[in-house]
């Protein structure tokens, strides 16, 4: 029999990009036939890392990289996620449409799935179209999408207004045993310029109603970790923590070249003594920011690997950087980007400084890492919440007066976490748990079980 062909579409962020690749070398690993689509400009930065870090451009193994434009000039901002959203929204429908006729035309498999994330709702009618069935696979933490999910009774009970905007200012919760947030943290006002949140909320809102398209929704999360929304939304199935594969070989779509530098040196420290330090792939810090941060590191004296991309922090001075640089060699490595998993995975580390996007918290959780949170925007306050209120498992970092997180703060929030026994052993916990749920009979094995019975059918 022929291998279901399956068609996967994330949203174009790294962080949309890393589970949907991890679930596509799952469904490879199960028998079926996948072809991953990225924006035009995406898929050129993961062809370019693949071949940096000496791997061939390709995925190999049964995934296929196809690409589309996303509507913006070569040069624009893709970390505005506002503009982002507007232009694929836009542009993007009509060129799936062709890529999926010139899949048929060369004579590929006829496309029977499309596995596509939640916030690309537009493609779920695209596929309809051509008489393709849809799953929707929702990359956030559960209780994100019930939040969203949420909107209607969230009106009526007055929290917040028709455009989504807070009309109290309160700390509230959905369910039992899900995270407190405050009105004025939810998603959808935290995603970019305060003047483009109508387009951010639209968005929400129209993908709510598109979701009803898809036959199955999955997400990456795991029944221990999010029982109160679990239960909210028993729909949404969670086949989570998703990785690709316990040897870290099966590249994820990585946008920029992974440092191998990074697991030799921590080889070489101690059990339990690094500080792991990333803010993810769209966060910026001002030089002032940086700077406290970085002496922040220095005054631990403990040994730390912090990610910093080549566009973290315009208009760092240089000569600063070079100085620092040398007050810490030996001790405190930086590199660009690294392979997560890996480095989470790793016996020397001791706590995750993290913007607790959803992959990071799920990468450390299942690694069983205490947290210092320290969210830049959308979903990741919520995600501290989890950390910080629901689970234990990591504490916040406080900014002061002008909204700087000091060097004072950094240090100390580092050594309450690193010396809490109660967050390491809860960490340790959420850790086995995870483990659990992907194990054979676990909630999120079964789970994903029913997914490819259902895209095998």
């Amino acid at each position: 029999m022929a291998k279901a062909h399956v068609l996967v579409v994330p949203m174009p962020c790294q962080g949309h990009v890393t589970p949907l690749m991890e679930l596509s070398h799952r469904l490879v690993d199960h028998g079926l036939e996948v072809t991953f689509v990225n924006t035009e400009v995406d898929h050129a930065m993961v062809v370019a890392a693949l071949r940096a870090s000496g791997g061939e451009a390709t995925l190999g193994g049964g995934i296929r990289l196809a690409s589309i434009p996303d509507g913006l000039a070569g040069d624009e901002d893709r970390k505005d996620i506002v503009k982002l959203v507007d232009a694929y929204t836009r542009h993007m429908p009509g060129h799936l449409e062709r890529l999926i006729a010139e899949l048929e035309a060369a004579g590929r498999p006829r496309v029977k799935w499309l596995v596509g994330d939640v916030n690309m709702g537009w493609s779920y009618e695209v596929a309809r179209n051509f008489g393709i069935r849809v799953v929707s696979f929702w990359p956030a933490a559960t209780a994100c999408f019930a939040f969203m999910l949420k909107i209607p009774e969230l009106i009526e009970d007055g929290l917040i207004d028709d455009k989504g905007l807070p009309r109290r200012q309160e700390t509230f919760q959905l369910a039992p045993g899900m995270p407190p947030l405050h009105t004025s943290q939810l998603s959808w006002n935290n995603a970019g310029a305060p003047e483009g949140q109508h387009i951010i909320f639209d968005l929400v809102t129209r993908n709510n109603k598109l979701n009803d398209l898809a036959e199955m929704t999955v997400g990456n999360s795991f029944h221990e970790a999010e029982p109160g929304a679990c239960k909210l939304f028993p729909g949404i199935l969670a086949i989570g923590p998703l990785f690709a594969d316990g040897e870290f070989r099966k590249p994820v779509g990585s946008f920029l070249p992974e440092d191998e530098r990074c697991v030799k040196w921590l080889d070489a420290q101690p059990d339990g003594s690094v500080v792991y330090v990333a803010f993810g792939s769209m966060a910026i810090f001002d030089p002032r920011q940086f700077e406290e941060l970085a002496e922040g590191l220095e005054l631990t004296g403990r040994p730390f690997l912090w990610v910093v991309r080549p566009d973290f922090t315009p208009g760092l001075s240089k000569a600063w950087l070079a100085e620092f640089h040398q007050r810490v060699a030996g001790r405190g490595m930086i590199v660009s980007w690294c392979s997560q998993q890996q480095v989470l995975a790793h016996r020397a580390l001791a706590c995750f400084v993290s913007h607790c996007g959803w992959n990071s918290t799920l990468e450390g959780v299942r690694n069983g890492v205490p947290f210092l949170c320290w969210p830049y925007f959308c979903d990741q306050y919520l995600n501290r919440s989890y950390i910080t209120s629901v689970w234990r498992t990591g504490l916040a970092a406080s900014p002061d007066a002008d909204g700087v997180v000091t060097k004072a703060e950094v240090r100390s929030k580092v050594e309450q976490v690193v010396g809490d026994g109660e967050i390491r052993e809860r960490a340790r916990l959420f850790r086995d748990a995870a483990r659990r749920c992907v194990g054979e009979g676990g909630s999120s094995y079964e789970n994903f079980k029913k997914l490819v019975d259902l895209l095998s059918e």
